[in-house]
């Protein structure tokens, strides 16, 4: 094994444990689970509407995870799911319970996320963003490869 390449690893998964905890601490201070937090961060950001389905597909989490998020956040008030022209799927919107929760404790986390990005120098900026993408391909591959996933 490269030395060089297991050093960065190291140095790699000290930060992105660092980082999960960094929005992990940011979903307590919501008063929610992360999960929860996530989908509130979606929908906020996101420009689009999604169906449970799409919800689940794109957090990359358990559907009953989801489900059990999306309950508890209906019966709190913070969104409501209705029913798509396919019965089987649901739509998720934000209440006004939901937006305002989301404008005094979820619009913080893109924002400091954009601030923290814009403080960085537009070409590492780039190179981050491209060379974590790379990564996460490369990574995939190599799992697949090996028979990880």
């Amino acid at each position: 094994m490269d030395r060089n390449a297991y050093q960065m690893l190291i140095a790699f998964n000290r930060e992105t444990k660092k980082l999960d905890d960094v929005y992990r601490s940011a979903a307590k201070s919501c008063g929610i689970s992360e999960c929860a937090f996530w989908i509130l961060y979606t929908l906020r950001v996101e420009e689009k509407s999604f169906t449970q389905a799409e919800i689940c597909e794109f957090l990359i989490e358990p559907k009953q995870t989801v489900h059990s998020a999306l309950k508890k956040l209906e019966a709190e008030g913070y969104l409501a799911r209705t029913s798509s022209a396919d019965l089987r799927s649901k739509h998720v919107a934000l209440t006004e319970k939901g937006e305002q929760f989301a404008r005094t404790w979820i619009d913080r986390v893109p924002e400091a996320e954009t601030a923290a990005l814009g403080a960085m120098p537009e070409e590492e900026c780039a190179a981050f963003v491209r060379g974590l993408h790379l990564f996460c391909r490369l990574l995939e591959e190599g799992f697949r490869e090996n028979g990880a996933i």
